[in-house]
């Protein structure tokens, strides 16, 4: 098989498998934006979503299945480019980290760095998709901090991906609106990829056969999806906090769903004063 045959399988390989794991979760993936965006105090009070299956069987009783699929679209577009650009940008950086150890197989610690870069290129490149899906994900959505406010008007909530676009652009300082909470969500990929393939790499150690049986592949797959799964929660739970951020900076603009940040720094400083850390990162 050729490379560029390699590469061409490759993307449509990975870009159905994102779709299609984005689609079947997509009812966590909005109800985890929304309970991160939604403010409350040190004592949870004011919180119009609260618990996991509570919130679902609101979401289904006021939205129904659309409201499970509100702003799933946008995200099976973003996770296309995603996969694209974080491919081809780690056999870049891996290229580069040869040509500067000079050594032709990368170590541990390099083949991460070089991942973790990838994924910076990625976010960076996507970005304003990203940002998007949050807008919609919670547009129809009443988390509003006080009871007579909403997040969204009408019009705002029947917007599509290329209206809630154009508007975040023409009422929020254009291309710095779309970016709003960027650098947050690229400081937060490195050591997310970095722990991923790091935890992967070692459960695999226990998990898989020495010499595993060449017939035996749905042990073998189950076995990877187990390493892969324990991985990728394992990082989520210390990289979660820059989500967090990133959720509260992307609607930072919406006075009635989160207050004003001056930055990064300035919305990690009051999100832990008025929200405390455990609850609130």
């Amino acid at each position: 098989m050729s490379d560029n045959q390699m590469v061409a399988n490759t993307f449509i390989a990975g870009g159905l498998a994102g779709a299609t794991s984005r689609t079947v979760v997509s009812p966590f993936e909005r109800l985890k934006i929304i309970l991160q965006v939604q403010s409350s105090g040190a004592t949870g009070t004011g919180q119009a979503y609260t618990g996991v299956w509570k919130s679902l069987e609101r979401m289904w009783r006021e939205e129904g299945f659309r409201g499970f699929m509100k702003g799933n679209g946008i995200n099976v577009v973003r996770i296309l480019p995603y996969s694209a650009l974080q491919f081809t940008s780690y056999g870049g950086f891996k290229t580069l980290l040869r040509s500067w150890s000079g050594h032709e197989d990368l170590s541990t610690p390099s083949r991460l760095a070089a991942g973790a870069g990838a994924g910076m290129v990625a976010v960076v490149a996507t970005y304003p998709l990203d940002l998007v899906r949050a807008r919609l994900s919670i547009a129809t959505a009443n988390i509003a901090t006080t009871s007579n406010a909403q997040a969204f008007t009408v019009e705002d909530a029947k917007l599509g991906i290329w209206g809630m676009t154009r508007k975040v652009y023409k009422t929020e300082g254009g291309v710095r609106g779309l970016y709003r909470g960027c650098w947050a969500t690229a400081v937060g990929v490195a050591p997310y990829v970095s722990l991923n393939f790091y935890i992967y790499e070692t459960l695999k150690t226990y998990i898989l056969p020495p010499d595993p049986d060449p017939h035996s592949t749905t042990d073998d797959a189950l076995r990877k999806l187990a390493c892969g799964g324990l991985a990728g929660a394992t990082s989520l739970i210390f990289t979660h906090p820059f989500d967090v951020l990133r959720r509260k900076l992307q609607v930072a603009g919406l006075s009635s769903v989160s207050p004003q940040y001056n930055g990064a720094v300035d919305a990690l400083r009051q999100i832990i004063k008025n929200e405390g850390f455990w609850r609130g990162m």
